[in-house]
């Protein structure tokens, strides 16, 4: 459980929260407000978080971003969809390499490896990922789904059921970009579809398969993971889809560093995400999607899609949790769900969240250009730091 540290300086409200102590019994409602009120005031310890869907990208990009996201996660589920893919388990191994390379001397981030998922990956070669030690599951990404998927998976059950089938034998999980690509259907109606076209299917054939649904979107996506069984589906969820909904890529004009993929959806959609991660339930973890593009390609005249929030996504997280109540439940969420679902073991090490202002610069600036972060300019309410 977290372990909260109460502020001595109290609010006018606060004020008024213990002079409440004079008068007993406290109803239930009472209770609950002055819970919420203290709860405003703490500093939070929580075990150290893992990031289980990261964009570290490669070259002078990848020697940028790796520090932000070493800074506060221990570990991290680093996505495969490179140019080329990293298709096999020696171009995984050596893009682990080239990442340990890009972290400061004293880190102990541990980058947890993907293979991307095409047309002919054979099962020899999720026997060989197995035994390497090195990768942790196998990416699912639709072909033309999302940045850099040109290579991805034509026909998930003509061309890849032998794969999947030994996936499941060796335990690997299948993590699912939960988009069909189909022109016919509408970008806002893409992951119910995939959900209704090709996940349930899926857990149908091969209900031993460990799914990752990764950065759901929707009340339909909250609803399907919510169905199945504990330990066999799960989901990750973003910053993004839990702050903002899709006006927010449009208000004061085209803002595309709001833009990412999966899209952004309605405001309903992302209350019921919300609702499902502050839960306490065991089924949804932390997975930022952070993905970084230099600025001159976000703000262009066909812009990239991905939101760049690790030197934030902690703060960001806790803000949602307050917001709702939940501050004991964000370690749960952060720290427990993930590597209980991956059969790993819980960091040791830990993390403080401090209730101190965080400027977010407007730009993090590099010899190759800037990156912008989300919340650019904005000033967040939590701190992280190592313990």
């Amino acid at each position: 459980m977290p372990h909260f540290v109460w502020s001595k300086s109290f609010s006018t409200r606060g004020n008024m929260a213990v002079r409440a102590f004079t008068r007993l019994p406290f109803s239930v409602t009472e209770r609950c407000n002055l819970i919420h009120t203290r709860a405003s005031k703490t500093e939070l310890v929580i075990t150290q978080p893992d990031d289980w869907h990261l964009h570290l990208r490669d070259g002078d990009l990848l020697a940028a971003v790796a520090p932000h996201s070493a800074q506060h996660f221990k570990r991290a589920i680093i996505m495969p969809n490179l140019r080329p893919p990293v298709t096999t388990t020696a171009a995984a191994v050596a893009y682990r390499h080239s990442i340990l390379k890009a972290l400061p001397p004293s880190s102990s981030f541990d980058p947890l490896m993907t293979l991307y998922l095409t047309d002919s990956t054979s099962p020899d070669e999720i026997k060989l990922a197995k035994k390497s030690e090195v990768v942790h599951a196998v990416k699912l990404y639709p072909a033309g789904a999302t940045t850099n998927s040109q290579d991805g998976v034509t026909d998930l059950f003509k061309k890849c059921l032998p794969v999947l089938e030994e996936m499941a034998s060796q335990n690997i999980p299948l993590l699912v970009h939960g988009e069909v690509t189909d022109p016919g259907i509408d970008i806002f109606d893409r992951e119910k579809v995939f959900i209704d076209s090709v996940l349930i299917p899926l857990i149908k054939k091969l209900p031993e398969l460990k799914v990752v649904m990764e950065h759901i979107t929707t009340a339909d996506a909250v609803r399907f993971v919510e169905s199945c069984k504990e330990g066999s589906v799960a989901a990750t969820v973003t910053p993004q889809h839990l702050i903002l909904n899709r006006n927010a890529i449009f208000q004061g004009g085209l803002q595309p560093h709001n833009y990412c993929l999966p899209v952004l959806k309605r405001e309903t959609h992302r209350q019921a995400i919300v609702t499902a991660v502050t839960s306490g339930s065991r089924k949804f973890f932390l997975g930022t999607d952070s993905a970084p593009h230099e600025r001159r390609k976000k703000e262009s005249t066909c812009g990239c899609a991905g939101i760049y929030s690790a030197p934030i996504a902690l703060s960001l997280y806790a803000k949602v949790f307050e917001e709702a109540g939940a501050l004991d439940k964000l370690e749960t969420f952060t720290s427990f769900n993930g590597p209980d679902f991956y059969g790993l073991p819980r960091n040791s090490s830990k993390v403080k969240l401090t209730k101190n202002p965080l400027k977010v610069p407007d730009a993090f600036s590099f010899s190759f250009g800037d990156i912008v972060p989300m919340f650019a300019g904005q000033t967040l309410e939590w701190q992280p730091a190592l313990v």
